[in-house]
């Protein structure tokens, strides 16, 4: 799915006010954070993710991982703050206008 530019602006609004739900540590991205993102992302739809990389390259690698993982959109990167969106097939929480 791919996310129109109306509908990333709408997100970035909402996310503005999050806080990150998750973190990513010293280990970087692994099997056991993929799932809690996975979870996250079913739960919320949109999750704001922190990523303490040192390098621009490692932040970009990692928030790349994440994306491809979990199959979701990456909304918008800011410092080494990632906000990711995934539609919940079941029960959708957010609207996203055309």
């Amino acid at each position: 799915m791919s996310l129109s530019t109306s509908q990333r602006r709408y997100l970035r609004g909402l996310a503005h006010d999050l806080k990150p739900v998750i973190l990513v540590g010293a280990k970087g991205v692994t099997d056991a954070l993929i799932q809690e993102f996975s979870l996250a992302l079913d739960h919320h739809e949109l999750v704001k993710v922190r990523i303490p990389a040192e390098e621009r390259d490692d932040f970009a690698t990692q928030a790349a991982q994440l994306a491809a993982a979990t199959g979701a959109e990456t909304v918008q990167t800011i410092g080494r703050t990632a906000v990711y969106f995934r539609r919940n097939a079941e029960k959708p929480v957010i609207a996203l206008p055309r």
